[in-house]
């Protein structure tokens, strides 16, 4: 009897065992990433994660917003594993206060700021310091500029410091449609609900009903770099291969497709 008993009870360890195993396995393959990227990396973005996930299993989400906005839930405790913004500035705003974990910290693309109209448009517009001022005047008429928020949103204030650098950002302020994001802003000129507005060169590219009149000269405003990071207290292996891939020649293809400059 003992040595029965004895066989029953390995026989019950190791069923025990193995549904441990496979409950941890299925605990593993439930769990996500979260990434929280800038509103104009979306479609890029939605690539890059599709690619990553078809060579990983490993299942990804992304919020998209303005990467003030993001920083900010970040910082009130939000759930996010990488943090991809659109500028310096608001990485530095988690960096300085500890909440990403500064040795993954790196830069991953660089983009270009461009004026739009609507792709019927006939507007022309001069960016230059001495034609800026008067030809965005007549080509707003009557309607507005729309800019993500200056205040706070990359996009917005890399659009004042170019406005500020041409002259022609006293004569424009007035007439600004803010926007919570620049996709926001990009929605406003797509709808024709703007006649102007500024956004990245990628957003341009991916709404055909805006056209691109101009590119700001990179030398009115600071270079557009976007740095990712992990979030503090989520670093893990999943976190840093997914980083991995976006700094990858596989991930650097994917950037390009959507007309954003890998950094090397």
């Amino acid at each position: 009897m003992k040595l029965q008993y004895s066989s029953h009870a390995a026989r019950a360890a190791r069923s025990l065992v193995a549904v441990a195993l496979a409950a941890a396995t299925c605990f593993a393959s439930a769990a996500e990433l979260t990434v929280f990227a800038a509103a104009s990396l979306k479609e890029s973005l939605d690539k890059q994660i599709q690619v990553f996930q078809s060579k990983s299993g490993q299942v990804v989400r992304a919020s998209y917003a303005g990467s003030n906005a993001l920083a900010k839930q970040i910082e009130n405790g939000a759930p996010a594993d990488l943090f991809l913004s659109a500028d310096e500035e608001w990485m530095d705003y988690l960096a300085t206060r500890k909440l990403v974990v500064a040795a993954t910290r790196r830069d991953l693309v660089t983009n270009e700021l461009v004026l739009i109209a609507p792709a019927r448009s006939t507007a022309k517009v001069e960016l230059t310091t001495t034609g800026a001022a008067a030809s965005l005047a007549t080509a707003l008429g009557q309607g507005r500029l729309a800019v993500a928020n200056p205040d706070n949103v990359p996009a917005g204030k890399y659009a004042r410091t170019a406005l500020t650098a041409l002259g022609a950002w006293a004569a424009v302020e007035p007439k600004l449609a803010r926007s919570e994001n620049v996709r926001a802003a990009l929605a406003f000129v797509a709808r024709g609900e703007a006649p102007l507005g500024i956004v990245y060169r990628t957003d341009a590219i991916a709404e055909p009903r805006v056209r691109v009149l101009a590119a700001f000269p990179a030398g009115t405003h600071a270079p557009i770099v976007y740095p990712g990071a992990i979030v503090t207290g989520r670093d893990g292996e999943a976190a840093r291969t997914l980083l991995n891939h976006l700094t990858s020649e596989e991930g650097a293809a994917v950037w390009r497709q959507f007309g954003f400059v890998p950094k090397r």
